[in-house]
């Protein structure tokens, strides 16, 4: 089967070249040239446009797109929804809030053309491993472009699933991302509590591979937490700052609209804006506050 790409990010390329390795024809489009003409290296075809990627396709088109949510994803749908066919399949494989989706759906199907979008999850260990997708859109579209998602998957038959309508797989991964942020913060404490018992000199990077194997908390997400530890426990190249790509902030939002008590996930996602604060005045506030009931000793600034 052949796609059109645009976006040749670090997982957009990524997916390329796992679609070449599967032997799909593959026409890439990307503001970067040079990212464009890696591309080509692997086998894929080069677009000079939106316009040209389409023109270079047989209809029924299939086009990924793999930019960043928000802006980019909207422009670059639009134009695309001028530029096709009615029959022809546009696909978000990016982090796109469901609503927004389940509008830029909504204006695609007035024009004839299908929308799918692809909740993504894999990072930089999917061209090797394969991605997990969470799938929304007609079951005609996704019937469609069923090959593609079986090469991209960790198997044609594992990984990858049609979850539902326009907008679901974006919903369903948001949740995805909400539930990692629980997870990551989780690992994240219990090795910090550990880290704290100097008594003990603990190997963290030794406890993170005995757990890897047998335990009941043992995860990828372990192993990878392993691989950051093999080489310096005290992370010492590392800053303490966390961000957040926004989808815990999603899922914490419909959490409330729902009226579903989520206090991990929203837990994990405050701790996040913590890791940012260089001094907190709330901190200095309570400091103060214990000061004045109960004549407790502050700490002066440097």
């Amino acid at each position: 089967m052949e796609i059109g790409m645009i976006g040749l990010g670090k997982m957009g390329a990524n997916m390329t070249k796992r679609l070449l390795h599967g032997g799909h024809r593959v026409v890439v489009s990307d503001l970067n040239k040079d990212a464009v003409q890696t591309a080509v290296s692997a086998g894929a075809v080069a677009a000079e446009s939106m316009a040209d990627l389409v023109h270079k396709l047989s209809p029924p088109r299939a086009v990924w797109v793999m930019v960043p949510s928000g802006k980019p994803t909207e422009g670059v749908v639009a134009a695309l929804g001028d530029i096709l066919d009615e029959g022809d399949i546009v696909i978000d494989g990016g982090n796109s809030n469901y609503k927004d989706t389940m509008r830029r759906g909504e204006m695609l199907r007035e024009k004839g053309i299908a929308f799918v979008d692809v909740g993504t999850s894999g990072g930089v260990w999917g061209l090797a491993e394969g991605y997990s997708m969470m799938i929304g859109g007609t079951e005609t579209a996704v019937t469609h472009i069923s090959p593609i998602l079986k090469t991209l998957a960790p198997g044609s038959d594992k990984g990858w699933g049609h979850v539902g309508p326009s907008g679901s797989g974006h919903f369903v991964k948001m949740v995805h991302n909400g539930i990692e942020y629980g997870l990551m913060q989780a690992y994240a404490e219990g090795f910090d509590i550990m880290k704290a018992k100097t008594d003990f000199s603990l190997d963290l990077h030794q406890i993170a591979e005995i757990w890897r194997f047998g335990s009941v908390v043992r995860s990828w997400l372990l192993d990878l937490t392993a691989n950051a530890l093999a080489d310096d426990q005290e992370l010492s190249g590392i800053k303490g700052w966390v961000s957040d790509s926004g989808e815990g902030r999603w899922t914490v939002f419909e959490a409330i609209d729902l009226d579903v008590p989520a206090p991990v996930i929203t837990a994990s996602l405050m701790a996040r804006f913590v890791s940012r604060v260089e001094e907190s005045y709330a901190a200095k506030l309570l400091a103060a506050m214990r000061n004045q009931f109960g004549g407790h000793a502050v700490k002066s600034a440097d």
